[in-house]
């Protein structure tokens, strides 16, 4: 039997978010997330939700006062000064497109698109940090060149 579930990688991410059916929202809009799973309890508050980018699955739930009840550590960036405690990267297809789709969505670009050539025997990339409106950080980044290609 395969340890992974079907449709999901073998590691995903979880964002703690203050407003998640924003967030949410806000992912679909300015970063071409797709829903494939939301669940609100009778209080209206989001209980799961799955997002996808390609292979990519990212859950977002609530964070302090959204939470659910005992998810005290539940916290987002935007209300504990910023601070997170790691980043998130996703490759696209086209860096430029999404850093401007990003941007007019009300994405902070905390650094603008550039590359990063790490000589013939890795990789060359193009990227641009992104934080969201919730203050997670991302790392979004197109590969433009392979090892010795």
């Amino acid at each position: 039997m395969n340890p992974v579930p079907a449709g999901w990688p073998r590691m995903s991410a979880s964002l703690y978010c203050e407003d998640p059916h924003r967030a949410i929202e806000w992912m679909v809009s300015a970063m071409g997330f797709t829903v494939r799973l939301k669940i609100d309890g009778e209080d209206g508050k989001l209980m799961h939700s799955e997002l996808t980018f390609g292979d990519a699955v990212v859950m977002v739930s609530g964070a302090g006062p959204s939470a659910r009840e005992g998810r005290t550590y539940a916290t987002s960036p935007r209300t504990n000064g910023g601070r997170v405690s790691g980043a998130l990267m996703l490759y696209v297809d086209d860096v430029e497109a999404h850093c401007a789709r990003a941007r007019a969505a009300g994405g902070t670009i905390a650094q603008e698109p550039s590359t990063q050539d790490y000589g013939d025997e890795y990789w060359v990339d193009r990227s641009y940090e992104l934080v969201d409106p919730e203050g997670h950080r991302w790392w979004i980044s197109q590969r433009l060149k392979t090892q010795g290609k």
